[in-house]
């Protein structure tokens, strides 16, 4: 990495640290799937792209796909894990709604050290998972894998214990937080309607009926939480 930590520097640890988390989503990191996830243009990906495969960090072919190389795969992990730490410290420690945390975080992963990073693992009691589900990668760049589950694939009449969700948009997770469908919390599923129609869930008694499309984004422990 270039010496001290200049707003390059985190540029280069943002990229590395989407193309991490797109390689764990499915094969291949494309110029347009790197662009949409960083809402920036294919041309500003491509040149970046070439600058982070001549430094050594990835492998890269034009009109390619990109992977890590053993070094980028270290930086991006690193950043990962610093910023699924900071979101950790962010809700349990400062008592932020998980719906606020992701932005906060993208600012301090960049900010923390080694030394603080290992002062956070103890003090946060080795946290396997951010507040929204995902596993925090070890240092070595592995993750834990966890048997989880959308809740659009749970039947009725099963209950099952919300563990995370797929997407971090603050509207969703204000609306789920608001129903009390965070991690942790025990659901049981009442009924799924034909065709495509909304699930009615129930927590702690109360029912709430929620599109397919949302349920679909919220994971749940398997087999089910009986």
């Amino acid at each position: 990495m270039p010496s001290g930590h200049s707003h390059f520097t985190e540029s280069i640890e943002e990229y590395l640290e989407a193309i991490y988390r797109l390689e764990r989503e499915g094969p291949g990191v494309t110029t347009s799937g790197l662009a949409t996830e960083l809402g920036i243009s294919p041309a500003s990906v491509s040149g970046m792209l070439k600058k982070l495969a001549s430094e050594g960090y990835l492998d890269h072919e034009p009109r390619g796909v990109a992977s890590l190389t053993q070094k980028g795969l270290e930086v991006g992990a690193r950043t990962l894990r610093r910023h699924r730490l900071a979101e950790r410290l962010l809700t349990d420690v400062l008592g932020m709604s998980w719906d606020e945390v992701h932005e906060e975080a993208c600012k301090l992963e960049h900010a923390i050290s080694e030394r603080v990073e290992e002062r956070l693992i103890v003090f946060l009691g080795q946290p396997k998972t951010c507040p929204h589900g995902h596993a925090i990668p070890e240092a070595d760049g592995s993750e834990a894998t966890l048997d989880l589950a959308p809740l659009a694939q749970a039947q009725p009449g099963q209950n099952v214990r919300v563990a995370g969700v797929t997407d971090e948009v603050p509207e969703m997770l204000r609306y789920l937080g608001e129903i009390g469908m965070i991690p942790g919390v025990n659901v049981q599923i009442v009924e799924k309607a034909p065709l495509g129609g909304p699930v009615t869930i129930a927590i702690d008694g109360t029912r709430h009926a929620i599109s397919l499309e949302l349920a679909r984004t919220v994971l749940v422990e398997t087999p089910p939480c009986d």
